[in-house]
């Protein structure tokens, strides 16, 4: 009797979810960004314009991140200005900012289109030899995932 009850209870228990979700997925967007060292700049740039709290939040978010090489491909008084001007920064922080979480493989169905972002302009998304733009930005990687959002890595600067 004590082995049929040891089994009964086994099919009783439930069993342990299948996958835990990711460490990331439990860090919001700006927490992923600031814990990845090829986003120390546009970590830096959202913390002076006071975006932390708004990309923080609850609302889901897709960010289209540029990386550090990306910002160095800026000319230095371009990026300089942008930097002192927090209207101006400001602004186009949020030109890489969408609302919703999209991934990646709903980027790529939006092909030919424009998609509004926080700054009130839109970024066209174009598909092109099975690599997605927005605008004329490559996205290198796709997915990285957060509690609020989603995040595709971009090689360009988007400027509004």
């Amino acid at each position: 009797l004590g082995l049929v009850a040891l089994v009964l209870a086994a099919l009783v228990v439930p069993a342990a979810p299948a996958s835990q979700p990711s460490p990331a997925a439990s860090k919001n967007l700006v927490q992923v960004a600031a814990g990845n060292p090829q986003f120390s700049t546009l970590t830096s740039l959202i913390k002076k314009a006071g975006l932390v709290s708004a990309l923080s939040g609850k609302s889901n978010l897709t960010v289209f991140a540029p990386t550090n090489a990306a910002f160095a491909k800026l000319p230095k008084a371009t990026l300089k200005k942008v930097q002192s001007d927090k209207k101006l920064l400001t602004s186009i922080l949020t030109y890489h900012v969408v609302k919703g979480a999209v991934p990646a493989s709903k980027v790529v169905k939006l092909n030919g289109t424009s998609v509004k972002t926080l700054n009130g302009k839109s970024v066209k998304i174009a598909v092109k030899s099975g690599k997605v733009y927005v605008n004329k930005a490559r996205v290198t990687k796709t997915d990285v995932k957060a509690s609020n959002g989603v995040i595709h890595v971009i090689n360009q600067v988007l400027i509004p």
